[in-house]
């Protein structure tokens, strides 16, 4: 066999290989992926029961309710318009989570319509102070930030 069938080979063969690989790597991450959905559209179109999705929208005022095992929460993820889907918890919420404000639920929903989260991300403002800087002034906290970057550089 020349040297050029040779080379031609060994490419339709590497090139064979790859598409493989990344068949193989799709196919582990198809039940991987977790889509994500606004309120109105989990209305409009909700996911298969147990599908892993992520729910994001902001957390109902007067909808956050902690049952009686003291670990599970309830409330309400509200949207743009008038939609709110249910969501339970069962696990220690983010210190940021509180009513009114924006959240991201990981997890699936049940066959009766609420929202099964696996775990919450909490959502800040661009006004957001950490509490250990609240009572700093604006000078006090830029020292501090100063100080903890000095040997990063």
């Amino acid at each position: 066999m020349k040297a050029k069938h040779q080379r031609l080979v060994l490419v339709l063969l590497a090139l064979v290989a790859l598409v493989g690989a990344a068949l193989l790597a799709v196919y582990a991450l198809r039940n991987q992926a977790s889509y994500f959905y606004l309120p109105e559209q989990m209305q409009a179109d909700p996911p298969a029961v147990g599908q892993a999705v992520r729910l994001g929208g902001m957390v109902a005022p007067g909808s956050l309710e902690t049952l009686s095992d003291g670990i599970t929460v309830t409330f309400t993820v509200t949207g743009r318009e008038a939609s709110a889907i249910p969501v339970r918890y069962a696990g220690i919420l983010p210190d940021l989570f509180v009513e009114g404000s924006g959240v991201v639920a990981e997890g699936r929903l049940a066959a009766d319509g609420t929202f099964e989260a696996d775990n919450l991300l909490a959502k800040h403002d661009e006004n957001y102070v950490p509490r250990e800087l609240q009572e700093m002034s604006e000078h006090q906290a830029a020292e501090m930030a100063e100080e903890t970057t000095v040997g990063l550089e």
